[in-house]
């Protein structure tokens, strides 16, 4: 009985793992949806490598959600097959994660450049692109407090006189602040977006990176209650 009761424990412990896993891979799926579409928007992204995060988050977001229903219809039905089945794919999320994490720590020096390449590309087409880049770009400026890729020195081609800039790096935006104010402290952000923009990401990449490790040991866990449940099954046990 002490067996039975253990495992019935087990049981229920490992269904609730999976429901709540359920609503976890559903949010992985739509941040990675809206970093995606988030990304692409404001920077107008070409470097396929940008893209890398955002759908692996949304791979083990899809990942997540059907091994838990595997997980929960197994504990609930006592299915020797499909716990099996929630416990080799669980262990194929965890190794991804672990993946992703390894990578995001290896890559995460590479943040600045790619801001940086990503904002060139957009000044360099400010006054030839379409409206709507125009318009990312100045919310962009705007938003961040900051002017240029590296400084406001980067718009030395936007005006005649090489000393205007868009009225988005104005620290009070009004109509015409940019003119002739490039280097003007007073009047203008001298900070760039590269190193303001790259400070806040890596800064949320640390966090991450900890929810990542956090949510693996979890899973690991969830792992072990599946081989005990699996051992339970096979070996005979009544469990309901």
């Amino acid at each position: 009985m002490a067996v039975e009761g253990g495992m019935k424990c087990v049981k229920y412990v490992l269904f609730c793992f999976n429901f709540i896993s359920l609503f976890c891979g559903l949010a992985l799926i739509v941040v990675g949806v809206v970093v995606q579409v988030s990304m692409h928007k404001t920077f107008r992204i070409m470097d396929v490598n940008a893209s890398a995060g955002p759908i692996i988050l949304i791979v083990v977001g899809l990942l997540t959600f059907f091994v838990a229903f595997f997980g929960c219809c197994g504990a609930w039905k006592e299915n020797h097959c499909m716990v099996a089945t929630f416990s080799f794919f669980l262990s194929l999320v965890v190794i991804a994660e672990i993946v992703a994490v390894v990578l995001g720590y290896i890559y995460r020096d590479k943040v600045k450049t790619m801001i940086e390449n990503n904002l060139s590309d957009m000044i360099t087409n400010y006054k030839v692109g379409s409206a709507e880049l125009r318009e990312t770009l100045d919310k962009l400026q705007e938003t961040w407090k900051c002017c240029g890729a590296q400084n406001s020195s980067d718009w030395k081609d936007y005006g005649s006189n090489g000393e205007s800039v868009p009225d988005s790096c104005c620290l009070e935006v009004k109509p015409g602040c940019g003119n002739g104010t490039m280097t003007d402290a007073a009047k203008v952000h001298q900070q760039g977006c590269r190193d303001v923009m790259s400070v806040f990401l890596k800064r949320d990449a640390q966090w991450v990176i900890i929810a990542a490790i956090v949510v693996a040991v979890i899973q690991l866990l969830g792992i072990v209650f599946a081989c005990l449940l699996m051992r339970a099954i096979r070996g005979g046990y009544e469990v309901m």
